[in-house]
């Protein structure tokens, strides 16, 4: 029996990105449908959806957000920003309107493809939601809403948890300021205020799952976006 191929459609109005990015992930064995507008993008979507959706935020015609937003009124996978934007106004308007992660160019290989890995692992997962996860020497219960680092209870506060269980759910991929606000704190949170308190709540997290600062590192900052749960924690 043949396992299908996931499909992935790479949308960027440079031929050479296109292809550099065909020649990546048809290398690791996904299937790959290439897209040069937004226009023909949504066409190609339509017509057969992929799993996951590689898309440039800068094209002429249609541009990258406006292909997001109508995108997102139908379809459910995950998308990836690719954009040489690096304004983290840019990012958060991306995810605001509808992307799931995104890459900046130059990009590594490496990187692209772990972020590809993890947004069709989520996908994957679907509506189930785990008993439990384990990174290493972490272990967040969700049923008992107990934390362990290396056999050990972690003691979080009822937001610490909040914040931890929602960064873990979403592993490897960005969540942004606004989401962990409106999952906290709900859609009438003040945002200058809550997010700076959620900011003094994820330095507490912090300081408990990595009490050494010269050791591992669970969660990143994305600056002025979000944070990131890694599921391989850095060194500092």
């Amino acid at each position: 029996m043949t396992i299908p191929l996931e499909k992935i459609l790479v949308v960027d109005d440079e031929e050479s990105i296109r292809l550099s990015l065909e020649y990546i992930l048809t290398s690791k064995g996904y299937s790959v449908t290439l897209a040069e507008s937004g226009e023909e993008a949504i066409r190609l979507a339509k017509a057969s959806p992929p799993e996951l959706i590689i898309l440039d935020l800068c094209m002429s015609g249609i541009g990258g957000l406006e292909v997001c937003r109508i995108l997102r009124s139908w379809y459910a996978g995950p998308i990836l920003v690719l954009s040489v934007l690096i304004r983290e106004e840019e990012k958060i308007e991306a995810l605001d309107n509808g992307a799931d992660d995104y890459i900046t160019k130059p990009f590594s290989i490496g990187e692209l493809l772990a972020r590809v890995r993890a947004l069709l692992r989520r996908m994957s997962a679907g509506a189930v939601v785990p008993k439990s996860m384990s990174y290493g020497s972490l272990i967040v219960d969700f049923i008992n809403r107990q934390v362990f680092l290396a056999g050990s209870e972690l003691k979080l506060t009822h937001t610490e948890y909040e914040i931890l269980a929602m960064l873990v759910r979403h592993a490897d991929c960005v969540v942004t300021n606004r989401q962990l606000l409106e999952f906290i704190w709900g859609p009438e949170y003040k945002y200058k205020e809550d997010l700076q308190n959620l900011r003094v709540h994820v330095s507490h997290l912090r300081g408990k799952l990595e009490p050494d600062p010269r050791g591992q590192l669970f969660i990143r900052n994305e600056h002025r976006v979000g944070y990131r749960f890694l599921t391989e924690p850095q060194e500092e």
